[in-house]
């Protein structure tokens, strides 16, 4: 169903097309490409990493990918390749860093694509499995037991595992680092007989309904897969290649030449002279032109209009004029004795009688005194013969 492949140095590997590839970068391999530790007889567990490219490109080929979780777990290359890549030998360098002693050591992967007979399947189904991550689905044993749980439901004479994808790579969310939550992952797998009817039960009303409710569908064949495989329903996709139309028009292509225009004319060299005193006109003479007539309106408006002060003063009220007069005279009366502060204050600020004896209590400060600070209210601190008021002592002191 896979191809799986060691990692040997310079190696020639011939996958098919259309059917999942498979290539282990294995640590324990590229540990001998490496110094061992200085001290003898230490288990050597270096950290490695490895880096995939196209022979002189900085990337892989768009049908490959690359995975590893950890610098101390094996890398894998992994992939479905495709039509258009038969026969066209594809080398992958593959560079192992070691990130103790920061040595590599390079090896070379020739890929070569072969064409299966039987390719395209017609009749593809994609399975999105909730609870494997995409290395752990491309191990030999867990692909293996996942294949044979299909071929029992659908019972078809050639199955074939087509692609795996990550659930990241479709858009998915990496999930919380609780409970050993998984990413995801999708399976494609291919055979050549039509869709058992476990599989179109999917596709029933009543589990349509179920799933866009965010539902579980009823499926009975879940649990030939529930035991390993924890499959999302909702997510299969189920494609009959028999049943496409192609849709392919012919293109019609041009001869892509331009029509001839001409032979091609520079301009002259020699410029003729031009006059700019029509454009000094337009731009700066008429709006300054306009800007002026604008101004003197609005002085005639302001300054030769006046009707001035004894017309209004005819077409006003009399009522009105007095209290407006005698609004004026306040106003100024105020203003004057707010520059004199030297004046005395009224009788009327100033406390008549004594709080405690009642008798009659003269001003206290002269015409002369600063009476600016002067309080308006004098406190009973301040008056003469103050009488004091005994305190209530308490019981503790009799």
């Amino acid at each position: 169903y896979t191809i799986l492949s060691k990692v040997h140095s310079d190696r020639n590997v011939y996958p098919s097309a259309g059917v999942l590839f498979v290539h282990v970068l294995e640590r324990e391999y590229f540990k001998g490409e490496f110094p061992p530790y200085p001290k003898p007889g230490e288990i050597s567990n270096d950290p490695i990493t490895f880096n995939t490219n196209l022979m002189g490109y900085p990337d892989r080929p768009g049908w490959l990918r690359y995975i590893q979780r950890t610098p101390y777990s094996d890398g894998v290359l992994y992939g479905s390749p495709t039509v258009e890549n038969v026969g066209k030998p594809t080398i992958i360098e593959i560079t192992a860093y070691n990130r103790r002693t920061f040595e590599t050591a390079r090896h070379n992967l020739i890929i070569n694509i072969m064409s299966a007979e039987d390719f395209p399947l017609p009749y593809q189904a994609e399975f999105f499995i909730r609870n494997m991550n995409v290395e752990e689905m491309l191990a030999s044993e867990v692909l293996g037991d996942f294949l044979g749980a299909v071929k029992n439901v659908w019972q078809p004479e050639r199955l074939n595992a087509i692609n795996i994808t990550s659930a990241l790579d479709r858009g998915g969310r990496v999930p919380l680092p609780i409970n050993d939550m998984k990413e995801g992952v999708y399976v494609m797998v291919g055979a050549d007989v039509p869709f058992s009817s476990c599989l179109r039960e999917v596709e029933n009303p009543q589990n349509q309904l179920r799933c866009s409710q965010e539902m579980e569908p009823v499926i009975t064949c879940d649990k030939k897969f529930r035991t390993q495989f924890h499959i999302d329903w909702c997510k299969i996709s189920l494609v009959d290649n028999t049943k496409q139309v192609s849709t392919f028009q012919e293109v019609i292509r041009g001869e892509g030449i331009l029509p001839d225009g001409g032979e091609y004319k520079p301009p002259s060299d020699t410029l003729k002279s031009r006059d700019y005193y029509s454009d000094f006109v337009i731009t700066l003479a008429v709006p300054s032109a306009i800007a002026l007539v604008l101004f003197l309106i609005l002085a005639y408006i302001m300054c030769c209009r006046r009707e001035g002060v004894e017309k209004r003063n005819m077409q006003t009220p009399d009522i009105q004029l007095v209290h407006h007069s005698a609004i004026q005279k306040s106003t100024k009366e105020l203003r004057d004795m707010s520059k004199n502060r030297e004046i005395a204050w009224p009788l009327s600020t100033l406390p008549v009688f004594h709080p405690v004896t009642g008798e009659i209590v003269p001003p206290l400060h002269t015409d002369s005194y600063d009476n600016t600070s002067m309080p308006l209210m004098q406190t009973q601190q301040n008056l003469p013969h103050q009488t004091q008021i005994p305190q209530q002592q308490s019981a503790g002191q009799y």
